[in-house]
């Protein structure tokens, strides 16, 4: 007995669930129509792209250091090799410092980075302007959707 009031029960709520479904819309309450949205992709041919700096300064403390100036004991050959060294182009290595004429002098750097790029580009004869993470390259894919205008319905006449 227990189990035939069970299916009995059971087929009542499959009944009234099947009644639902055939109810006109406009009878169920809060029923909202979802519309599937019309849209797809194509690309686009860029135009130009032109990239978007961010400008950093640093500042570091760098040791500048002297040469020694050359032993005055030079032979008359090594300063006959050092000039025929500069007149080759190359210049007469100084002697390395040993620490004695060094110097902290502060040094500003400037970098420059891209952070972004302002791209121009052509969609079906529409030219448009964007501003991208990245360069797209010569082609952007773009994404196309197409919704109707609904104007709202008056009341009065």
């Amino acid at each position: 007995m227990n189990r035939t009031v069970l299916q009995v029960s059971i087929l009542v709520l499959v009944s009234a669930a099947a009644s639902l479904w055939t109810l006109p819309v406009a009878a169920q309450p809060h029923t909202t129509v979802l519309q599937a949205e019309n849209v797809r992709f194509d690309y686009a041919q860029v135009l130009r792209v032109t990239p978007i700096y961010q400008t950093l300064r640093a500042t570091t403390v760098e040791q500048q250091c002297e040469p020694e100036p050359a032993d005055k004991s030079d032979s008359r050959l090594s300063r006959v090799v050092g000039a025929v060294r500069e007149a080759l182009g190359r210049e007469r290595d100084p002697k390395p410092s040993t620490g004695e004429n060094c110097k902290p002098v502060p040094v500003e750097r400037e970098f420059r980075r891209p952070i972004a790029y302002d791209v121009d580009y052509v969609y079906k004869g529409s030219r448009f302007r964007s501003r991208l993470p990245e360069d797209p390259g010569n082609k952007l894919k773009v994404r196309v959707a197409v919704t109707p205008v609904i104007t709202p319905i008056s009341t009065s006449r």
